[in-house]
């Protein structure tokens, strides 16, 4: 069963998920909770994250989709409509939204919240998700008992040289959707996020200081940064373990639309419902 929700922290910012739960789940059991982070360009209904909350709930977890306020889908859920939006998104909006997500989840204010056990709440983040997640969890431990990043990012700067240079030069940078073929722009706002809370987003230390245990997901053929990240994130953590996923790639081989399951994705999923098992 998918339950949809929408929500608005402050004007203009609004968070739009899903919330799976088996079909004829006993309604009387509070089951832990799994939050599930998409990456940059990323959204709810992309490809792989639906399936995501299908399968976490079909394991026995309240699985929770959502699109990040500036991420720049609409109403639509499918498209970037609202590029002004992505544009002057920031990690600190993201983390605020993700606060923000998670306290309504403890206060009763979502639907099916009578079968979540709020003491056992889980974060997924994938690729900027994954560093999204584990700012979180440094910062919030008493909200957090596990995170899992797949292909999550080891470093918060996603942008690259080229588009601080069209930001310093112009004001805004673009980079365009290889799927949409937009230009989506970056403001400077981003960039000076980044900037200001450097020693805040260093993803390594908080590793090494995070109280919540970390399980590692990477595929071995993912863009050569992120497996040399997730390398250093093993080093570097306090409580982490690192499965490698052989022939995987960023998405786990899956695609937009859905084409359904890949053995990579398949090898995912099981190892994170195995981990949350063993911690939530």
């Amino acid at each position: 069963m998918k339950q949809p929700f929408e929500m608005t922290r402050e004007k203009e910012l609004t968070i739009r998920g899903d919330i799976f739960i088996k079909d004829g789940a006993d309604p009387f059991s509070k089951k832990p909770v799994v939050i599930i982070c998409h990456g940059f360009k990323g959204f709810k209904d992309w490809g792989m994250f639906p399936r995501i909350g299908e399968y976490l709930a079909s394991e026995g977890f309240v699985a929770i989709t959502f699109n990040f306020s500036g991420n720049g889908v609409g109403r639509d859920l499918e498209n970037f409509t609202e590029l002004e939006k992505f544009g002057r998104n920031t990690y600190q909006q993201e983390l605020s939204d993700l606060d923000f997500l998670i306290q309504q989840i403890k206060r009763g204010n979502v639907p099916l919240a009578q079968q979540m056990n709020t003491a056992r709440i889980g974060l997924v983040g994938h690729s900027k998700g994954g560093g999204d997640s584990l700012l979180y969890a440094f910062s919030y431990p008493e909200n957090i008992k596990a995170v899992v990043t797949w292909n999550g990012i080891a470093h918060v700067d996603v942008f690259g040289g080229e588009i601080r240079k069209q930001v310093e030069e112009n004001g805004n940078g673009y980079i365009v959707n290889g799927r949409t073929g937009q230009k989506m722009p970056i403001e400077k706002a981003a960039i000076d996020d980044i900037d200001v809370n450097a020693r805040q987003y260093d993803l390594l230390n908080c590793v090494a200081k995070m109280q919540p245990p970390l399980l590692i997901v990477q595929g071995k053929e993912d863009f050569a940064r992120l497996v040399k990240g997730a390398q250093s994130l093993e080093q570097h953590a306090r409580n982490a373990k690192l499965h490698w996923i052989e022939g995987a790639g960023h998405t786990f081989n899956t695609v937009h639309p859905y084409q359904g399951d890949t053995e990579q994705l398949l090898e995912a999923l099981a190892v994170t419902a195995g981990f949350f098992k063993e911690i939530l």
